[in-house]
């Protein structure tokens, strides 16, 4: 048996924030906007392993009126959620995302993203996939006025090899 989830975030982009993304400070004239660090991809990663068990959403587990929260360093928010999914029996198999952000460009990050999200979940980097697409100057992020991602996570039982 295996279990899917999926996840979307989305978050403004404006001057003077930082723009963290897989864990990584990314350098950019602007940031993220959010109650946390504001990264979309852990969020969105967050939100996949919890759909995959039907345990809601990132909300749900760390609301943004909890000032507990408040400019967490979303690496936590991460490592809270996969042990959600450890303790009820299951690992991740693979995740697979896609960032939507029109610049700066993410491919030179992609490797040390990848590595920061395998170290938080402790699984093989193998096991985490990570694209980066522009919306070629259409939408929200086309106009750089936010980012948005997607995840997809394959979760397996874990038979605590």
């Amino acid at each position: 048996m295996m279990r899917i989830g999926y996840g979307y975030d989305v978050h403004q982009l404006a001057s003077g924030e930082e723009l963290v993304i897989g864990g990584l400070v990314i350098p950019h004239e602007k940031g993220s906007v959010g109650h946390s660090d504001a990264d979309v991809l852990l969020h969105v990663i967050c939100d996949a392993l919890l759909g995959a068990l039907a345990l809601g959403d990132i909300g749900t587990h760390f609301p943004d009126t909890d000032s507990t929260y408040r400019g967490i360093d979303s690496k936590i928010l991460l490592r809270k959620t996969y042990d959600m999914v450890l303790e009820r029996g299951w690992k991740l198999a693979n995740v697979d995302s896609t960032v939507c952000l029109q610049r700066p460009k993410l491919k030179p990050h992609i490797q040390d993203m990848r590595g920061v999200i395998a170290d938080v979940m402790g699984v093989d980097v193998e096991q985490v996939g990570i694209k980066a697409t522009t919306t070629e100057w259409l939408g929200f992020v086309g106009k750089e006025e936010g980012i948005s991602a997607h995840a997809v996570v394959l979760l397996e039982p874990d038979q605590g090899e």
